[in-house]
């Protein structure tokens, strides 16, 4: 679904992004893991269009996306969502979510200013997305409650719903589980499961490593931009650069007391 070739981002010569090639196959959740500043955040900045990349190319169901702006890859059917949510905290958490379908959308200021069919039309249809992707990350009871109200656990399920009411192929998916309990990530870990049984591909970047572990089919780790493996998560977490470079000496011991006791 997704081919990245030798993509690089610089900032005023600092390379936070360092010539990466991979791929991201359909139907997968897919994972980028590493260290605080391995630019794990500035190659999904560059895959969703935020940030233009100073040489590469990035191919989204094989049409090139390089440098495409954030609108253009949200239609092509890209969704993103972020470490931090921010709603607007004074709206109901539903009104938060009829922005998501707008993208799909062709009403106008004339439309607004004459209050026409289509514009009453398009409202009715991003209510209701709105509300069946409320429904699927399980929050269709606090719909109408005002989202400075509601946990952080719910915050994030309102960013999944978000995205989904994009009508995306593909969600990247920025540290989901960040800020919340065990029991609360592994319910996301649950509903990100639920998305790819529902068609939907998901790539996210995240540090709670026993989640990986048990959600990813495939794990790319970066480290200093670059990177410095990839493959499934047994393959991954034998690696010796992962483990020197991210997973950390304990993770060492911890496999070598597994093969002394097998």
């Amino acid at each position: 679904m997704l081919e990245i070739t030798d993509l690089t981002k610089q900032f005023f010569g600092l390379t936070a992004v360092d010539h990466i090639t991979t791929h991201f196959e359909r139907g997968q959740v897919s994972a980028i893991i590493g260290p605080n500043g391995a630019g794990k955040t500035t190659f999904f900045n560059l895959i969703a269009g935020t940030h233009p990349p100073t040489s590469g190319r990035i191919v989204f169901n094989g049409q090139d996306v390089t440098g495409m702006r954030p609108d253009h890859v949200a239609r092509l059917g890209i969704a993103r969502t972020f470490q931090t949510t921010h709603l607007f905290d004074n709206a109901t958490v539903l009104d938060n979510l009829i922005v998501g379908h707008r993208l799909r959308t062709h009403s106008g200021l004339w439309d607004v200013l004459i209050n026409s069919r289509r514009l009453q039309s398009e409202e009715r249809l991003c209510r209701e997305k709105a509300r069946e992707a409320l429904d699927f990350v399980g929050l269709s009871h606090v719909a109408n409650r005002i989202a400075a109200d509601i946990t952080q656990e719910e915050r994030k399920r309102v960013a999944f719903a978000l995205a989904l009411a994009t009508d995306p192929e593909l969600l990247l998916l920025d540290e989901p589980a960040g800020g919340v309990n065990p029991e609360e990530t592994v319910g996301l870990a649950a509903l990100i499961r639920k998305l790819v049984n529902h068609g939907k591909t998901v790539c996210l970047i995240e540090h709670k490593m026993d989640m990986i572990m048990r959600l990813a089919d495939k794990i790319v780790v970066l480290n200093n931009g670059a990177k410095i493996a990839e493959g499934t998560p047994s393959e991954v977490r034998r690696d010796p650069h992962v483990i020197e470079a991210y997973l950390g000496t304990d993770h060492r011991a911890e496999q070598g007391a597994e093969h002394a006791a097998v």
